[in-house]
């Protein structure tokens, strides 16, 4: 039985082999994703928290009830830093931007390292 490969249960661990696993675009898109999703409940919870209804926080922010619904929506890919800086402005929030680094997986650091060593050797001989 030494040979045996032993196998997940977990539906989360599953889905992730299966499709994020050794792909850096498809983790670039889930990390996207989950940004967006983060951003939406943000939004939602602080404008809940308050009492405010989406028409009562669009009246605050000046803009219609309809946007603010697709801002609060986790599939919506246009926030814009005006427009969150407004309604944290309607909130008695304020919006911090922070800048980190981008993990990047094993084989995309070997696959970088191996193209640069590569590219070094041309360039010496």
């Amino acid at each position: 039985m030494a040979g045996k490969r032993k196998t997940s249960t977990n539906a989360v661990n599953i889905l992730h082999k299966r499709y994020f696993d050794g792909k850096p675009a498809m983790l670039e898109l889930l990390e996207r994703e989950r940004e967006n999703s983060k951003i939406a409940r943000t939004i939602c919870d602080l404008r809940t928290k308050a009492g405010l209804s989406q028409r009562e926080l669009a009246a605050r922010v000046g803009t219609s009830a309809s946007a603010i619904c697709r801002l609060e929506d986790v599939d919506y890919e246009g926030h814009s830093l005006s427009m969150l800086q407004r309604i944290a402005a309607a909130l008695n929030q304020r919006v911090e931007v922070n800048f980190v680094p981008v993990k990047t997986s094993r084989s995309t650091r070997k696959r970088a390292k191996s193209t640069t060593m590569r590219r070094t050797r041309t360039k010496i001989a």
